[in-house]
């Protein structure tokens, strides 16, 4: 049986679309079953409490076919039995689950200004950086902001807790004037003379963040 825990570390699961996926809803939990090779094997997805499990049976013995789960090299027909599996439960995430990387109800609000104000999709451009992306205004393709998650110690706080944080343009060398070392921190990953890093826990207010959203689009836009 393999748990997708970590495959779903960034995804949240959208009961709406389970039916049409092709899930049964029993007692207390969701199933998912379909067939490879000629019906010789099954594949079920269970979801159960928010934990999603996945496995193949053999259809005959009604054995788990535990090889799909093994990381060592395999022979051809099991092989294609684990390559299908895999597109199976690919596929599944792709039309059951929605992006659920940045969780902070503050982040949220920011996402949905931006994109009311500005009409503007965050864009998630390192695929070995799933929990950062940026918004670009899009006639000269400058940034104005970066969300990311890190470590409170790359902000210089004594403590290793995730945060949703935020960078934005600020006017250049004017920086240190609204660094206060609590909510406003000098620019993670960037240049700190004129971008800084805000730390989305909801200890800033909310209108006070968005104003400094407006500013950096206002600085790329030229206005």
């Amino acid at each position: 049986m393999r748990n997708l825990k970590e495959k779903l570390a960034y995804r949240k699961l959208n009961y709406s679309k389970l039916s049409k996926y092709g899930f049964k809803k029993h007692q207390d939990y969701w199933m998912y079953e379909t067939y490879l090779k000629n019906n010789k094997f099954k594949v079920e997805i269970s979801i159960k409490d928010s934990e999603v499990t996945t496995h193949v049976k053999d259809t005959k013995s009604g054995e788990e076919y535990i090889l799909v789960d093994l990381k060592t090299t395999l022979g051809e027909y099991a092989s294609e039995i684990k390559a299908t599996y895999e597109d199976i439960i690919a596929d599944f995430i792709a039309k059951c689950t929605d992006e659920d990387i940045f969780k902070k109800k503050q982040t949220k609000a920011i996402i949905k200004y931006i994109k009311e104000k500005y009409h503007a999709d965050l864009e998630f451009l390192w695929a070995n950086l799933p929990d950062a992306a940026i918004w670009r205004y899009a006639p000269n393709q400058k940034w104005y902001g970066l969300l990311m998650v890190i470590t409170g110690d790359k902000l210089g706080l004594k403590d290793s807790h995730k945060y949703e944080v935020l960078n934005l343009r600020y006017a250049k060398d004017q920086v240190a004037e609204v660094i206060d070392y609590e909510h406003i921190f000098p620019a993670y990953h960037m240049n700190k003379r004129s971008w800084l890093t805000i730390k989305l826990d909801g200890t800033l207010e909310l209108a006070t963040i968005l104003k400094l959203v407006d500013n950096s689009y206002n600085l790329v836009a030229g206005k």
